[in-house]
């Protein structure tokens, strides 16, 4: 059993394949997969639901990308407010800081961040965190955590750091504030030996798997469009760090998350029907 608790099948990769993709999922024993639903930022607000209706073994996120933040308006947020309360959306996200690519100036992301997390406390919604510093310096890292430990560590509801590319130090900073650390395929890449170490420190308990498809496709895959079956290479590279194999990751991450979102576990039965 296996949960991609991050994957962005809305995107126009999938269009003319998409229903082969999720076939392909649930034969490789991917009982769940969260929908990501920034889509391409506002107005597109339920990208994520759109697909979470269709499949029951589906949930869906809703959420501002810090790529789209200078899109963010006053009806944007009440829309969101108001997706929130569908029945599939279990998380408020990706949301944060990007200073990689800064496609909305550094102020507007943080301003924006801040104000989606108070919208995420309202909705006692866990939040999705996206961060993603510039070259050679952590200045998002040390931006974004502030920005948590003033703003949502105190709500107590915690959330998902995804596709965690920090050191140890910053996910121990997440997780004594209640989040999960959430890795993906790139922990499989000969250069991220950085993310190999934080996944031997990060304990089993607090962990997800994830595929950011169609990004990120882990080896042996790395260059093709990713997929929510490859997340199983994910489990395989965390077992092989951990000495466990790569089922057991698999069930241990997947009972993490129906845990963490307080949800009940899909079986191979309810992820085969429509």
């Amino acid at each position: 059993m296996f949960v991609d608790s991050h994957s962005h099948l809305d995107g126009k990769q999938f269009d003319s394949d998409r229903e082969q993709v999720l076939a392909r999922a649930r034969e490789a024993g991917v009982t769940t997969m969260v929908a990501i639903g920034n889509g391409d930022g506002p107005p597109e607000l339920d990208a994520g639901i759109k697909l979470a209706d269709q499949y029951p073994f589906l949930y869906a996120t809703i959420g501002i990308h810090p790529h789209e933040a200078r899109l963010a308006s006053d009806h944007a947020y009440a829309e969101m407010e108001r997706l929130a309360k569908h029945p599939k959306v279990i998380a408020w996200g990706e949301i944060g800081l990007d200073y990689y690519y800064d496609h909305s100036p550094r102020d507007t992301q943080q301003q924006v961040f801040i104000r989606q997390m108070e919208l995420a406390a309202a909705a006692r919604k866990p939040i999705v965190i996206h961060c993603r510093p510039s070259d050679n310096s952590d200045n998002a890292w040390d931006d974004c955590l502030q920005l948590m430990r003033e703003h949502w560590a105190p709500m107590s509801i915690g959330g998902i750091l995804h596709c965690f590319t920090g050191n140890w130090g910053q996910a121990k900073s997440a997780l004594d504030m209640g989040f999960m650390i959430s890795f993906a395929g790139n922990v499989t890449f000969p250069k991220a030996q950085q993310i190999r170490d934080a996944a031997l420190e990060v304990p089993l308990d607090r962990m997800f798997i994830e595929t950011d498809c169609p990004y990120l496709a882990p080896i042996p895959y790395r260059g093709k469009r990713n997929e929510p079956a490859f997340v199983k290479e994910t489990a395989r590279k965390i077992g092989e760090l951990r000495g466990l194999s790569m089922e057991e990751i698999g069930d241990r991450t997947s009972q993490n998350f129906y845990n963490f979102f307080k949800i009940a576990e899909i079986t191979e039965n309810q992820s085969t029907s429509r």
